[in-house]
């Protein structure tokens, strides 16, 4: 009896955690399917008939459904860059010594330090300069200077979690040092290599200020696409919310399932 008793106040805040953390969700994605007047109602409208006209409207008479696809290309092709080119660096690092091993890995991490805002007028000078402004893979290659030490940082780290044992006994069986790396260190640390490509895909969904600043029409992200809405007078707060609900899907989609390897990746190396 003492013993549920002691259970109730953990109950009570795990229940007030999930309300808050859930709660502007659920606030998006009604207001999303309310009609301006509804939305615009005070006090807020808790039962109405839900419409989706704004979604018809934000996808296919205000183009959100071409910023979705840009985002999802500029998304998906960072990410996998930032992998290509992050695990061999991992692995490099990890494995093996070398002289300036240890500025190289400070360089890598000092470079996502950087506060993003800081580097915007130069690389919006460069863009321009060079005639890329408003195109995919300006800001994939601007996406990629951010991700790239993320997938390092975490990959390293799961590389040198692994014994090197298992590369001696590779190398008397006659294994090359990619054959090492692709066949049994990779899929050791694959939970890590899953983790940096969540936070990488991540990153590159949702970054509004380059998206803001270096794109026109063409390559308009979703998120640029959001704020636009807001200019001027008139808020449409449901065209608003549709497209704030359809950028936040993907993402749970690729967390969903990827969510097995993320809680393995965050925890792994907790315990030894």
């Amino acid at each position: 009896m003492n013993s549920a008793r002691a259970l109730w106040p953990q109950i009570i805040l795990l229940v007030v955690i999930i309300t808050v953390c859930v709660f502007p969700f659920y606030w998006m994605v009604t207001t999303s399917l309310k009609t301006q007047i509804v939305a615009l109602e005070a006090p807020p409208v808790w039962l109405f008939e839900p419409t989706l006209t704004n979604y018809f409207e934000a996808l296919f008479e205000d183009g959100v459904l071409q910023t979705l696809i840009n985002s999802l290309i500029i998304a998906i092709c960072t990410t996998i860059l930032s992998l290509i080119l992050g695990v061999p660096a991992a692995f490099a690092l990890a494995r093996f010594e070398f002289r300036g091993k240890k500025d190289l890995w400070f360089w890598f991490i000092t470079n996502r330090m950087v506060s993003p805002i800081v580097l915007a007028l130069p690389f919006f000078l460069i863009a321009r300069n060079l005639g890329l402004l408003d195109k995919h893979v300006t800001l994939v290659l601007i996406y990629l200077t951010f991700n790239l030490p993320i997938v390092i940082w975490i990959v390293t780290d799961q590389f040198r979690g692994i014994p090197y044992d298992l590369d001696e006994a590779a190398r008397l069986e006659g294994a090359s040092q990619i054959t090492i790396m692709l066949k049994i260190c990779l899929p050791l640390a694959m939970p890590g290599v899953a983790v940096s490509a969540i936070f990488s895909f991540i990153f590159s969904w949702n970054e509004l200020m380059y998206g803001l600043i270096l794109t026109r029409t063409d390559a308009k992200t979703a998120p640029a696409m959001a704020v636009s809405f807001m200019e001027g007078y008139n808020l449409p707060y449901g065209k608003i919310m549709a497209t704030s609900t359809l950028i936040v899907i993907p993402v749970l989609i690729f967390a969903l399932i990827a969510s097995k390897q993320l809680v393995r990746g965050l925890t792994m190396g907790a315990v030894k």
